[in-house]
């Protein structure tokens, strides 16, 4: 079977957000490395690509208020990760880090170190997160968006800036952001340079991920709409001297399963549930008003007043909320739950591993993003049936996460 037809799978370990996984009562806190280090073992164990942290560079906040309905407090992804280098052996281990704020030499340096003590499991997630900018200066960048892709044009220049036998080059750029020249500190890693990935669907993200990412994460959609988008994706890669498999595209998805697609679906509904508690409803309805509901019951009916935004999606949104409440009889708790985004794949272990498989089978991604809630279960239940497909690998086969990813060693450059 090609390697196109290989399913690939990676964990996410959410940031900011995010109400999954850290509401669980049973959860330890976001801080402890305890549920990191298990979670990266069940990635492990299931022969997962990669495990991403996720990154927020400031606390959730709501009307001027911190609020605790996401979590707080959490560890910087590379330092986490160097730790849990030590503790697994062929995991990728992807950190989230940003471009809105420092320099490429001292992010390029950060994540190469990671790729060498890790033996060439490192990868950056690409972000930037202008609105944090009052941790660090006053005013957010400018042109973030063009900031961000010259910033990963600087850092591929150092990674790639010594010979593949070891021999500093001085490097030199000058650009709108960047004026830098100097020798990068670090040799090339075990797998060339550090793994690059994007996250987006807006047809920038598109065209700065066929340029310089190694992975792409997207939206999980319908199989239609998933595989148009990506060949529209792997179709710009031609323009920057690229094949389609020069570039893995996964989907960000959450799973529920059960013994019958009748108990898998009465779990995804107590988890929506869960999630969305009472605390959680009343925010979800102030951000679509726009308006301080404090002293308004959840439990309730939605709120009365019309939102204060009147802008066209704003009003619609609103339109479909009380048309569903009304509808179904539901109270406002009980509409942001029905309203709130489905779990993208729920029903038996079976069933799951037969609809993973077939999206990519049709061309619609390479792999898959899961939600850290349910890892286990996953891996118990489901990789299992995957392999017995043919559609997943039993071993690893290679040392690298490039070469988990099926993904060429980059040659010397420049």
């Amino acid at each position: 079977m090609s390697v196109r037809r290989q399913v690939h799978l990676a964990a996410l370990c959410p940031g900011t957000e995010d109400t999954t996984g850290w509401t669980d009562p049973r959860a330890d806190p976001c801080t402890a490395f305890a549920s990191f280090e298990r979670l990266a073992q069940v990635a492990e164990r299931g022969l997962f690509d990669f495990l991403l942290l996720d990154e927020g560079l400031r606390l959730p906040e709501h009307r001027g208020r911190i609020h605790d309905l996401e979590p707080a407090g959490r560890p910087e992804p590379a330092a986490l990760l160097h730790a849990l280098a030590g503790g697994t052996t062929r995991l990728g281990l992807a950190a989230t880090a940003d471009t809105a704020f420092g320099e490429p030499y001292e992010l390029a340096r950060r994540i190469a170190t990671l790729d060498h003590l890790s033996g060439g499991r490192a990868a950056w997630r690409v972000t930037a997160t202008p609105d944090a900018a009052g941790n660090f200066r006053p005013g957010a960048p400018a042109e973030h968006s063009a900031r961000t892709a010259e910033f990963v044009t600087v850092a591929k220049l150092l990674w790639d800036s010594w010979t593949p036998d070891g021999t500093p080059r001085p490097f030199a750029h000058r650009g709108r952001h960047f004026d830098i020249a100097g020798e990068f500190g670090l040799p090339r890693s075990p797998q060339g340079r550090p793994v690059v990935i994007h996250a987006g669907e807006s047809a920038q993200t598109q065209e700065l991920a066929a340029a310089t990412a190694d992975v792409l994460l997207t939206r999980h959609g319908p199989l239609e709409t998933a595989r148009f988008r990506c060949g529209c994706v792997k179709r710009r890669l031609a323009a920057y001297g690229r094949t389609p498999e020069e570039l893995r595209i996964m989907a960000g998805v959450t799973v529920v399963l059960g013994d019958t697609a009748a108990e898998a679906q009465e779990r995804a509904a107590g988890i929506r549930r869960q999630r969305v508690s009472p605390q959680y409803a009343r925010y979800a309805m102030e951000r679509l008003w726009g308006v301080d509901l404090s002293g308004h019951d959840p439990d309730g009916p939605l709120p009365a007043l019309a939102p204060r935004n009147r802008d066209r999606a704003t009003l619609a949104r609103v339109a479909r909320w009380r048309a569903l409440a009304e509808e179904k009889g539901l109270s406002g708790r009980e509409t942001v739950i029905e309203a709130s985004g489905r779990q993208s794949f729920v029903g038996t272990p079976d069933s799951v591993a037969s609809d993973l498989h077939a999206q990519v089978r049709e061309g619609a991604v390479d792999g898959f993003l899961l939600a850290a809630d349910g890892l286990e279960e996953f891996v118990d239940r489901v990789v299992p049936l995957l392999q017995e497909r043919g559609a997943f690998r039993t071993e690893y086969q290679g040392a690298t996460l490039r070469s988990h990813l099926g993904l060429p060693h980059p040659g010397e450059e420049g």
